[in-house]
């Protein structure tokens, strides 16, 4: 007769003798029904697997490859363990008083992820093609502020003295060079400061009041960066922090795009994104500032010369030794979809004319700006359709690449704009970060070969998600979706460079399904979806099927990743394999 365990109030204990008797009618493990639960089990598993969109990724997986991806999951396994635990948590209660755990809060993580053996490795990991990245946000601003100051006859000017901290914190500030110096008159950070007067920008900032220069500098990065306080404060909601996030834009706009500094700051990106082996760049830019050419106070009626300027410091670094490796960078023109018609239209026309001007540099069009705060792309048709047929009668093609979906929204217009981009033709989508709710979207990205530009450490800053741990892109990777990562805005972000790392190892270590295969297929995506150069629909999706299999520059440049990504794995198991040798062949044994 069956031992049968007695009813007890809880907490209740079964007697040594009764537990004998218990336990030993328990079922093993062993057990054939066990074992073909158990089997079931992972044939079930194995069966979802299979309508993953890095499945075919995983399955062409060479062994020296295979080898290296178990490496890293051991490693990552091995990082959990003894990294992200409680022990570190006296470390991070000093910093914000915050738990320690695998995918925590970007902010938080930071400096640690930094010095962990699986940054080594995805810091070396070749990442393809950065597809969504805003240019005017990309390169780290120690680099950006030093040029700055060194420029001759920057200036600092404001509508108001900054001479309390809540002006400081909120006032609008520009940059501007005048030929002659502005030394005289008040002090910026003095009550008797004339608005909008310049002043030289050198002596503003050895005038700061709280610091000198070392903190003039500290100063005007909180005022273009979203603080690690600022993303963790989600109570606040999304338009707080994208009001702060607007705000950075401009400032920076005003330093940026003078012609000395655009020269420098182009050039510090490429090396950047090189070196954290990104080998070409799809940057969005909002036109929404005015560019200024060498030694020139009146700003340039167009974007020609930013273009010339634009094109010329891609070629020459391409060109350069340092630079040789690099394949370059096109321009998806932005417009700001908060603007009225006429200013869009307008907008329009500018982009139509910059690529018969300069048909090689400009990629596509989309719009920018808070979806939930700007007009929906409903709203925007008359405009869209007329930019097609302006377009169409100058002999041109300019894809879209609308950004949608960036948003919390379920079924508002915010959330809907993932319809209309589908319908209008996008070519990739810009976040998308509501589409999980869609099936029908899902399977029609699916169907159109449409790509999702997934920026994670973004979202999670400008507060969808709260950390990469509820990321939905995970449930998009399962669904079959092409995905490829992206930075989206790293210096304004706290990223500190213009590289993907920071991207790439949040979700090789956030998520238990992706590994480093994972990271390979969507590394591998990003150099199948880049525009690398102006073609039909029909020739874009035919380029996108046959991979490495076609003729053309996209071919060519996949093939060169998979020998990058052969290479890579190689490394990882000659540097982190201690119990494998590698043969001449480079395969594990």
């Amino acid at each position: 007769m069956e031992a049968r365990i007695k009813h007890m109030d809880w907490p209740s204990q079964i007697g040594d003798d009764e537990w004998k008797e218990v336990s030993e009618g328990l079922p093993s493990k062993e057990e054939p029904f066990i074992w073909k639960y158990v089997s079931g089990r992972e044939a079930l598993i194995a069966q979802e697997k299979k309508q993953r969109s890095d499945y075919a990724f995983r399955q062409s997986l060479s062994p020296l490859a295979t080898r290296a991806c178990e490496i890293v999951s051991r490693i990552r396994d091995e990082e959990q363990r003894t990294i992200w635990t409680g022990e570190y948590e006296d470390f991070l209660a000093r910093e914000a008083g915050a738990h320690v755990y695998p995918g925590m809060m970007f902010g938080l993580a930071k400096e640690r992820m930094e010095k962990t053996k699986l940054w080594k490795i995805v810091r070396n990991m070749p990442k393809g093609a950065l597809l969504h990245a805003h240019m005017d946000a990309m390169v780290d601003f120690d680099y950006l502020f030093d040029v700055l100051l060194e420029t001759k006859g920057m200036h600092i000017y404001c509508d108001q003295p900054l001479a309390t901290k809540e002006a400081r914190d909120g006032a609008w500030v520009k940059f501007r060079f005048q030929k002659k110096d502005h030394v005289e008159g008040n002090s910026i950070w003095s009550p008797e400061y004339e608005p909008s007067a310049p002043i030289l920008l050198t002596k503003a900032a050895d005038a700061f009041p709280n610091g000198g220069r070392p903190g003039f500098i500290s100063w005007l990065k909180s005022r273009c960066t979203i603080t690690c306080t600022e993303s963790c404060e989600h109570h606040h909601g999304v338009d707080a922090v994208w009001r702060k996030f607007s705000s950075c834009f401009g400032i920076l706009n005003t330093i940026v795009f003078y012609e000395p500094i655009f020269r420098l700051f182009m050039r510090r990106m490429m090396v950047l994104l090189l070196a954290d082996g990104v080998k070409w760049v799809d940057l969005r830019l909002a036109f929404a500032f005015r560019y200024y050419r060498e030694g020139s106070e009146e700003p340039d009626k167009t974007f020609d010369g930013l273009f010339k300027v634009f094109g010329e410091e891609i070629e020459k670094f391409k060109a350069s030794e340092e630079g040789k490796a690099f394949w370059g960078a096109r321009m998806i023109w932005t417009g700001l979809r908060a603007m009225d018609t006429r200013k869009i239209v307008e907008d329009m026309d500018a982009c139509i004319g910059i690529k018969l001007a300069y048909p090689h540099l400009i990629s596509g069009y989309d719009l920018v700006g808070q979806e939930d705060a700007g007009r929906p792309l409903k709203d925007l048709l008359p405009e869209l359709f007329w930019f097609k047929k302006q377009c169409a009668q100058e002999g041109i093609d300019i894809p879209f690449f609308f950004h949608a979906g960036e948003c919390l929204g379920d079924g508002n217009d915010t959330d809907q704009n993932l319809f209309d981009a589908v319908l209008l033709g996008t070519r990739r989508i810009g976040h998308g970060y509501s589409i999980y709710k869609h099936p029908l979207l899902i399977d029609m990205v699916k169907e159109k070969k449409i790509l999702v530009e997934s920026c994670p450490i973004s979202n999670e800053i400008l507060r969808l998600c709260n950390s990469v741990l509820s990321h939905p892109l995970p449930a998009l990777l399962a669904r079959g979706v092409a995905c490829a990562l992206c930075n989206d805005d790293p210096a304004i972000l706290g990223q500190d460079t213009a590289g993907m790392t920071h991207d790439f190892w949040q979700a090789l270590q956030g998520w238990d399904n992706l590994g480093l295969a994972g990271l390979g297929s969507l590394a591998e995506n990003s150099v199948r979806w880049a525009a690398f150069e102006d073609q039909t629909n029909a020739q874009w999706l035919q380029g996108i099927r046959d991979a490495t299999l076609g003729t053309g520059v996209r071919a060519e440049r996949m093939m060169q990743w998979s020998v990058e990504w052969e290479q890579f794995c190689l490394w990882i198991v000659t540097e982190f394999d201690d119990d494998a040798e590698v043969s001449d062949e480079g395969v594990a044994i």
